[in-house]
């Protein structure tokens, strides 16, 4: 079983850390495979200090930029060779025993297209900041999208894909700044026979002001959510649950669906009223163009109002 562990690359300043996390790993079969995005930053002095067989490097002419992130996540997996793939941040990290864990639990359930690892948050200097809830150690496509729309933390670099199915689809689902990219690709993932579950916490997400999430054009994350709202309908409308608790539980995600977007768009633009707070009147302005209504843009005053009291 080898394993391919992807990098699209920009960021230097944690990639050493984000590489040696990798080099690592108790589970010797894997190859590692670091896309520089035409980034400003010195990469190649980083990548170059080490004499490793199992890292590929390449470097893209054009950078894909955030917008298109995904563009890069895929040229990644372009050049994967192993069974399955991990995409992870320049700046996020693995536990040594990672790959040995995934073993353990394919081996359980060699059948499924789609795993997952428990994460700890880490802030810029490496403390820990939080940990991600245990999940049951199997999961039908029903459970997972209801917790996950209930609230439920995950990222693009806890879930390790089996590589084969991720190019039938054609990649990681693009959306703009791989907003939702994650969830969509997961969910097509897990659709006919669900996901297994580690709760051993394998993978480190660094939390940084400069991600993508946070500092990325609130108009284009607006547009991406209302692009991944209309593939959630869609998609909810191909299930059919083959029993009682499935189908129970899809009618819970059909009930929560509305709610869940209007806290999503509310967050997005609360990060922007953050930095601007008379924002509020070009999003009153452009309502309809965005698909909001007032209790996005009233959900998104108040909890502005709370960050600030604190």
């Amino acid at each position: 079983m080898k394993f391919s562990i992807l990098i699209p690359a920009y960021k230097a300043k944690y990639l050493k850390e984000c590489i040696d996390s990798i080099l690592s790993q108790t589970y010797p079969k894997f190859e590692l495979i670091i896309v520089n995005d035409a980034s400003p930053e010195d990469l190649d002095s980083i990548v170059n200090s080490y004499s490793d067989h199992r890292i590929r490097y390449f470097k893209n002419e054009k950078n894909c930029g955030a917008i298109n992130v995904v563009d890069n996540w895929n040229k990644c997996l372009s050049y994967a060779s192993g069974d399955y793939v991990i995409c992870m941040g320049d700046d996020d990290k693995l536990s040594t025993d990672a790959l040995e864990q995934y073993v353990t639990i394919i081996q359980k359930y060699p059948n499924l297209k789609i795993y997952h690892a428990r994460t700890i948050l880490i802030d810029p200097e490496n403390k820990h900041v939080g940990i991600t809830p245990d999940r049951a150690e199997y999961e039908s496509i029903y459970s997972f999208m209801l917790h996950r729309i209930e609230g439920r933390m995950q990222f693009i670099g806890d879930f390790c894909f089996k590589t084969d199915y991720l190019r039938e689809i054609n990649g990681f689902y693009k959306l703009p700044l791989a907003w939702g990219s994650d969830d969509i690709t997961a969910y097509l993932a897990a659709k006919e026979k669900g996901i297994a579950n580690i709760n051993t916490p394998t993978f480190f997400y660094r939390t940084n002001p400069s991600t993508i999430s946070r500092t990325g054009n609130t108009k284009i994350k607006l547009e991406a959510i209302n692009i991944e709202y209309k593939w959630y309908k869609k998609f909810i409308a191909t299930l059919q649950p083959n029993n009682i608790v499935d189908y129970e539980t899809l009618c819970l995600i059909k009930n929560k669906i509305e709610n869940s977007f209007i806290k999503k768009k509310a967050r997005a633009i609360r990060l922007d009223l953050l930095h601007n707070k008379i924002s509020i009147i070009r999003w009153l302005f452009n309502k309809k163009k965005y698909h909001l209504n007032y209790s996005v843009l009233g959900l998104a005053i108040l909890t502005t109002l709370k960050s600030n009291k604190q």
